[in-house]
């Protein structure tokens, strides 16, 4: 009966995170055009979005391989399974032993791979432009991201985001530099993974300036509704991560009754909006920086990292 249970809680997860990711993105929308002194979408125009695209169907470019048709569909459920892997609203999900940090960041990269290789595949500057940045800024997130991976490795002792999350909420935790800037280093990788301010401007399709919406110029249909709402899951997903491990507070045990997974699914939902409107006041007060900055931005985080995992591995040592 506690393996139902389990699985039951496990596919609520996933269908949660998936109902969610497009409410998150409007929401980040609508705080942005507030701020401007503008009425802005509503925060269900991305799943009005996606609904009008799923019905469409796509239109392929002449010397599209296979591999342009089925790019979306691994993608996609590439991010799906790293966001379901996270830890939302309880603990102790049958997914747990498998939600390591160092997966859920192979699931990521085989995404970013996949979607490199079909804004590739058609020939257009414009995939190439997008493809070659997102892979310039990705070398450098990804060795800033294993540094902070580390850093909670070392504090936890493991990878596994059950482990860690039992860690922070312990006493035993106390206040500790090396958490605060791995904390820090998350949310600058957060932002240049997602292609947020002032990595890259999402609302915008200039050529000299944009990363993700470039590689994904020769989608339509059903195909783009697949990678917009991967986009919007991929930011639920490093939501979802900073929440898990800095601020897992709010999480049902396992076994908890009905109230408790409810009272977590009420936490997480109220983490999600305070992350949005975050999120939107954050980009409305930044602008876009020149490109050639890229590396210094990621650098810090690299460094902050870098920090984090001394710091903690000369403390360990004393």
């Amino acid at each position: 009966m506690d393996l139902v249970q389990s699985s039951l809680i496990q596919a609520v997860q996933m269908i949660l995170v998936l109902l969610l990711a497009p409410g998150l993105t409007g929401l980040v929308r609508k705080v942005k055009a507030r701020l401007l002194g503008r009425q802005g979408p509503p925060i269900v125009q991305p799943y009005r979005d996606l609904l009008r695209l799923f019905r469409k169907s796509p239109v392929l470019a002449p010397n599209a391989s296979w591999l342009f048709r089925i790019a979306p569909y691994l993608i996609f459920a590439f991010t799906w399974l790293a966001t379901a892997l996270v830890p939302t609203f309880c603990l102790g999900l049958p997914f747990g032993p498998w939600a390591d940090l160092i997966a859920i960041i192979a699931l990521i990269g085989s995404a970013r791979f996949f979607l490199a290789l079909s804004a590739l595949d058609v020939g257009t500057s414009f995939g190439g432009i997008g493809a070659s940045r997102e892979v310039m800024i990705a070398s450098l997130a990804e060795p800033a991201m294993l540094l902070v991976v580390f850093t909670l490795a070392l504090v936890a002792g493991s990878t596994e985001l059950s482990a860690i999350t039992a860690y922070v909420l312990s006493p035993s935790v106390g206040l500790r530099v090396s958490m605060a800037l791995a904390f820090a280093a998350l949310l600058l990788i957060a932002l240049a993974e997602n292609s947020r301010l002032p990595i890259d401007n999402p609302a915008t399709h200039l050529e000299l300036t944009m990363v993700h919406e470039a590689m994904i110029l020769e989608y339509s249909g059903r195909h783009l509704a697949l990678l917009e709402l991967t986009a919007s899951l991929k930011l639920l997903l490093y939501f979802s991560l900073i929440g898990t491990i800095f601020l897992p507070w709010g999480l049902a045990t396992p076994g908890a009754s009905l109230a408790s997974y409810l009272a977590g699914g009420l936490f997480y939902l109220l983490k999600l909006a305070t992350a949005g409107v975050t999120l939107g006041i954050f980009e409305t007060a930044l602008a876009k920086m020149r490109l050639f900055r890229v590396p210094d931005f990621l650098g810090a985080a690299l460094m902050l990292g870098l920090l984090a995992t001394l710091l903690r591995f000369v403390s360990s040592s004393l």
